[in-house]
């Protein structure tokens, strides 16, 4: 099956006008807002800040109208060159039916950002055809490996991916597919709707935190069985952060690790698969292309993003 392409953005130079926005879950407070200021600057880029970032409501970062005026009006604004999300948590599909689909094809760029954003990434990937970028969110402290990753897929349209330090081969193999994912219970949490990812020919890279490892089963089932499953190329998991391991009482012999669940899946499927790539809630991590075309050769646990 040929890969779709993807329309590649990114930021090209100093000057760069980038949006912040709080499309999900709420900050700490202003300390949020001044650490993404400072990346943004360190990066040659001039910061806009959302109107509302700070408005919070209950567990979002502001009433569903006011995130979605933030996240529209950087769409909208062809001055602004990019749009950084704050953090992630939860609220992004609350505003994925409003968002400005016809502003995002008329003027491409790039969204950056993780976790709960993963929504947003599977809806414009999906509506429009344009790369997206899972990266750290704005307000985190980036260490050297993730401002590496970062300024290689952002400004230098690089592979910023490579080799896994630290990954498991799970399923050896090579494949060639378009990068597609994000967090898992996000990207489960849209099946059936008009915003999940298209996973024909990708290559699923995946990650998510706080969950059991039957529940880590359970989404991956639910995948399968809605038959998304059946046309991926291959599987690169990154960490799942915080996550239980087998809660089953008796004998420990027949406990199952991660490692078996991604296994179970990918023979199934007989695609390649690694795990524990640099991609979930860690310091260090890949800023990875989604909708980039890129080879996974789980032998030598590399993802090797096309260039862009």
């Amino acid at each position: 099956m040929p890969i779709r392409e993807y329309q590649t953005v990114r930021t090209t130079g100093p000057g760069a006008r980038v949006a912040l926005v709080a499309p999900a879950g709420p900050l700490r407070g202003a300390t949020d807002v001044e650490t993404a200021i400072s990346n943004v600057k360190s990066l040659g880029w001039e910061s806009v800040v959302g109107d509302h970032v700070l408005d919070r409501y209950s567990y979002f970062a502001a009433p569903d109208s006011h995130r979605i005026a933030d996240f529209n009006a950087a769409l909208r604004d062809d001055t602004i060159d990019a749009i950084w999300c704050l953090r992630g948590g939860y609220g992004a599909m609350r505003i994925v039916e409003q968002l400005d689909y016809d502003a995002a094809r008329r003027h491409p760029k790039p969204v950056m950002g993780y976790s709960d954003i993963s929504v947003l990434h599977a809806a414009i990937g999906r509506a429009c055809e344009i790369v997206s970028y899972h990266s750290p969110n704005a307000r985190t402290t980036l260490s050297p490996f993730a401002r590496d990753s970062f300024e290689k897929a952002l400004l230098h349209g690089q592979d910023s991916c490579g080799v896994a330090p630290g990954a498991r081969v799970i399923r050896g193999g090579r494949a060639r597919g378009r990068l597609a994912g994000g967090n898992l219970a996000l990207i489960s949490s849209l099946v059936g709707t008009p915003y999940f990812p298209d996973l024909d020919g990708a290559i699923l890279v995946i990650e998510d935190t706080n969950e059991g490892l039957y529940r880590i089963d359970r989404m991956l089932t639910q995948l399968a069985l809605a038959g998304e499953l059946a046309a991926l190329k291959g599987i690169a998991f990154g960490y799942c952060t915080s996550c239980d391991g087998d809660e089953s009482p008796g004998d420990t012999r027949e406990s199952r690790t991660l490692d078996d669940v991604l296994l179970e899946f990918a023979d199934a499927i007989g695609i390649p698969c690694i795990a524990g790539i640099p991609m979930g809630h860690v310091d260090d991590q890949w800023t990875i292309p989604l909708g980039a075309s890129a080879t996974l050769d789980a032998d030598s646990v590399t993802v090797n993003v096309e260039k862009q």
